[in-house]
């Protein structure tokens, strides 16, 4: 068996089939605590931290839709200030990886929660559009999620293979998240290495098609008929604090690894943005 290098292994808690070798039992017995956090809450939303003011702006947005924020966060960054009415969860507590994407724990979505939403730690939205966000999110059948439907531009419109739903804004739910996993099609990384992938022609099959996260979700919808809302992403686009959004943008990274929080910081003014959205009033 080969060893792992320092890239592969940094890979790890990002959401990839094709070098996730956690036991799954281990999955199962932190997800149960997981779910122990969430008891009560019929509203979770996932508010991951890179950066200390701009998760807690995250958490006052979802709160004032009526959601309850769920906090996780890169263990790079730390856990943030956690408001009153949050709830913090270490998803990396009983994995230790160096770096965690909210996609880990998205991908085990069916294992604690009935219903979960989730977005990027880079965006930020007007409370209009926060108001459409949840009556999508709470109208969604047991069995159907929502996402932005990604087809990868212009030059990628006919080429179905890349064709994916974009983690940047989206809600699942239990019974989807549950009927993803079981068929090998979720949110991760290299589906084709998914454990209940059902056999090496099927994994030849899916091989084919781009490897990134939520292709896979592309995938149930279209092979396994899975039930998907498409979110528009010019909703949400203006508050979108990436790269895509700034043609100054400078990268931030260490050791070839990108520190998004400090990426963001540096990048974008958050009095700013907030500002610009109509929303500097939660700032504090």
């Amino acid at each position: 068996m080969r060893t792992l290098d320092a890239m592969e292994i940094s890979q790890k808690g990002k959401g990839n089939w094709a070098i996730f070798n956690v036991p799954l039992e281990t999955v199962h017995a932190a997800a149960a605590e997981w779910e122990q956090a969430l008891a009560g809450v019929s509203r979770p939303w996932l508010c991951w931290n890179v950066s200390d003011r701009w998760c807690m702006l995250q958490q006052r947005l979802v709160q004032e839709v009526g959601w309850t924020p769920v906090v996780g966060f890169d263990p790079r960054s730390g856990p943030p200030t956690v408001l009153p009415g949050s709830i913090l969860i270490d998803f990396n507590a009983h994995f230790g990886f160096e770096v965690m994407f909210p996609l880990f724990p998205m991908e085990f979505a069916f294992l604690f929660a009935e219903r979960l939403g989730f977005w990027h730690s880079d965006l930020l939205c007007r409370l209009d559009v926060m108001h459409k966000l949840a009556e999508i999110f709470e109208s969604l059948p047991d069995g159907s999620a929502c996402a932005v439907h990604d087809l990868g531009g212009r030059r990628n419109l006919l080429n179905f293979r890349k064709h994916r739903y974009w983690e940047l804004v989206g809600c699942t739910t239990k019974s989807a998240s549950r009927s993803q996993f079981e068929h090998g099609a979720g949110w991760w990384r290299y589906f084709d290495h998914h454990p209940n992938c059902p056999d090496e022609k099927e994994r030849r099959r899916r091989a084919r098609y781009y490897y990134d996260h939520g292709v896979g979700v592309m995938y149930w919808k279209r092979k396994y008929g899975g039930k998907m809302v498409g979110i528009s992403e010019k909703w949400v686009a203006e508050g979108h604090c990436t790269s895509i959004n700034n043609k100054s943008y400078k990268p931030v990274n260490l050791s070839g690894v990108t520190l998004k929080g400090a990426e963001i910081d540096i990048n974008f003014n958050i009095e700013e943005v907030a500002k610009h959205l109509g929303i500097g009033h939660l700032l504090t």
